[in-house]
């Protein structure tokens, strides 16, 4: 018997080291094993700082304040009535709670998220409007991010509409390791109504329809089928009856109770206590194609602006550097705009702003590099445009950045070559070339009848003719020039730019500028520009028509009780389709109380 325990006992020990062995971590040492984990790395969302975590409020427990409900609160939560909500309010237990806990305990969190809420509120109400969705979903996103565009989930979940990475593919939205366009607070705005329209549409009900929302239509459709409710209440009520698998989560159950109270509190903000929302402190920004691969540090200092600036108007860029392989958007600020697409039309004047580059030493690999800057090796090797593994000490690798002060470039700005015939230097790659001049890979290397990657120090390589070489470019653009002020059909007034002419004739600034052979944005009153497609009588026209633009008066009129569109056109004297238009209000557009509007009068 004590045998049998002891080979027993040894039995056991044997398994239980053989489990922890498999257990431990092994030793990666090819760039084949670390490519495994890649794509689990290149998918991992969460908060990394303070402004992309997700309040607290948000999924505090509204049981928490035992404080009773002031006379103007109770007043506010038996309303039924409101300007900018047309769904039938459904009262709760759970309502009273948050709108007590919004109110009170959470009162200074709520005034932070309807300040951070105003630069985005009109855009949302017009596409909620252009998509013939009730405008109290305007208030959505208070209730899934409290407005936070920059937001994420502890599950994964991002942006101020809280798009899994899934669904916002599913509605377009590009979700890698270089860009998340869930933070687009204009790209998911516009999928967000599109996926409440298919939701509404399936259910029929727009609680049910905010439910699923939160939890997923398959769950939704599956609790109603096995409960045979048809009503999202009705539907709680029977919650205890779903098998546990299938039971509504607490936080689905809360959710359209918080919405409901949320829209309550928004709707009386002057008898809360609260500070009005300002509707007109929309971000001045325009919204601008970038190509594959674009520097933004450099893009961002080409407009005068630190990267902390740049992405806080476009969170959606996850690195310095824009997706390589398709073009993104960016939003630029519109007084900033003109030099920042002038620094895309010739990125090579600012190179690398956005990459670190780093010099290869004994012992390196691509695992390893890719482990220093936490790179996966594939976009390592896209940037760097080569397959192979080895490395050599003493080449560079370029290394895209990631935002932060470490992942600024060492390497500074360089001088471009002027000569059609570029010499390689150390560290070179036909990628690195192409930036510099301004060409593709694929132009630059069937200039040079090459097909491999391989480059020389010391090796002459040919630049293609739409390079940008300094003779070529002189001599094409002296030409153009002369005949532009020969053919000119607009003349230069005071407090004119490449960017607000461009914009009038609907043309870009690179168009403007190679049409006139301008190497700068620098314009002089009285000069002569050529406008292509544009008569002499159409620039006559346009420019009155921007004269009178410009003598014209802005007013910001404040919107009282009972006024329409209708009486303020009579009032200032102007058209009521011209209202609609410079406030971007379409026939099914309303105005509400306290909304400032713009009336220009001439």
């Amino acid at each position: 018997m004590h045998n049998f325990k002891s080979i027993r006992f040894l039995l056991f020990f044997t398994a239980s080291a053989m489990f922890l062995a498999a257990c431990t971590p092994k030793n990666v040492t090819t760039d084949e094993q670390a490519a495994s984990d890649q794509t689990v790395y290149a998918e991992s969302f969460g908060p990394k700082s303070a402004d992309e975590s997700l309040d607290p409020e948000l999924e505090a427990d509204p049981q928490s304040d035992n404080s009773s409900l002031t006379e103007a609160e109770q007043t506010v939560l038996n309303s039924r009535f409101g300007l900018l909500f047309d769904l039938e309010p459904h009262e709760s237990k759970e309502v009273e709670q948050y709108l007590k806990y919004f109110t009170h305990k959470a009162r200074r969190t709520f005034e932070r998220w309807l300040k951070r809420s105003e630069p985005y509120l009109p855009h949302v109400r017009k596409t909620l409007t252009r998509y013939g969705l009730p405008q109290d979903l305007v208030l959505l996103p208070f209730t899934e991010s409290g407005y936070n565009p920059k937001a994420y989930s502890w599950a994964g979940a991002g942006g101020m509409w809280q798009f899994m990475p899934f669904t916002g593919r599913k509605y377009g939205l590009k979700v890698n390791w270089w860009i998340d366009e869930r933070r687009d607070p204009y790209k998911s705005t516009e999928a967000a109504a599109k996926y409440l329209k298919e939701l509404y549409a399936r259910f029929g009900d727009w609680y049910l329809a905010l439910a699923a929302y939160n939890a997923g239509e398959g769950k939704i459709s599956r609790a109603l089928k096995k409960t045979n409710t048809k009503d999202f209440f009705e539907l709680c009520e029977n919650n205890r009856k779903l098998s546990r698998r299938s039971r509504l989560r607490k936080e689905t159950q809360h959710y359209v109770p918080k919405f409901i109270a949320i829209s309550k509190i928004f709707q009386n903000l002057d008898m809360l206590g609260f500070e009005p929302v300002r509707w007109n402190q929309n971000k001045d920004t325009v919204a601008v194609a970038i190509p594959g691969g674009t520097d933004l540090l450099a893009l961002a200092r080409a407009g005068k602006m630190s990267w902390r600036e740049f992405h806080e108007l476009n969170p959606a860029f996850r690195r310095q550097v824009s997706p390589p392989d398709f073009k993104a958007t960016a939003h630029l600020p519109v007084d900033k705009a003109d030099k920042m697409i002038a620094y895309l039309a010739n990125p090579s004047s600012r190179p690398y702003a956005g990459y670190v580059r780093y010099l290869v030493r004994g012992g390196d690999s691509w695992w390893r590099i890719s482990r220093k800057f936490g790179v996966p090796i594939s976009v390592l090797k896209k940037v760097n445009n080569t397959r192979t593994n080895i490395l050599r000490p003493g080449h560079h690798v370029m290394v895209p950045g990631r935002g932060s002060s470490k992942a600024i470039a060492s390497s500074g700005t360089k001088s471009v070559p002027t000569s059609g015939r570029y010499k390689v230097r150390r560290g070179d790659s036909w990628w690195t070339i192409s930036r510099k001049f301004g060409v593709s890979v694929s132009r630059l290397k069937a200039a040079n009848n090459r097909r491999g990657n391989t480059l020389r120090i010391g090796q002459q390589v040919n630049i293609p003719k739409n390079g940008k070489t300094s003779s070529a470019y002189a001599s094409t653009s002296t030409k153009k020039r002369a005949l532009a002020a020969k053919k000119g059909n607009y003349i230069v007034k005071q407090g004119d730019s490449l960017w607000s002419i461009s914009k009038r004739y609907r043309m870009s600034v690179s168009t403007l500028k190679s049409a006139n052979g301008l190497g700068s944005n620098s314009l002089k009153p009285g000069m002569k520009l050529f406008i292509p497609d544009h008569s002499k009588a159409a620039t006559r026209t346009a420019a009155k028509k921007a004269e009178n633009a410009k003598t014209a008066q802005l007013v910001r009129y404040k919107v009282r009780r009972g006024d329409t569109l209708s009486k303020i056109a009579r009032r200032f004297g102007v058209r009521i389709s011209d209202l609609r238009r410079w406030n971007g209000l379409n026939r099914k557009g309303t105005i509400y109380t306290g909304q400032r509007i713009k009336v220009y009068i001439r």
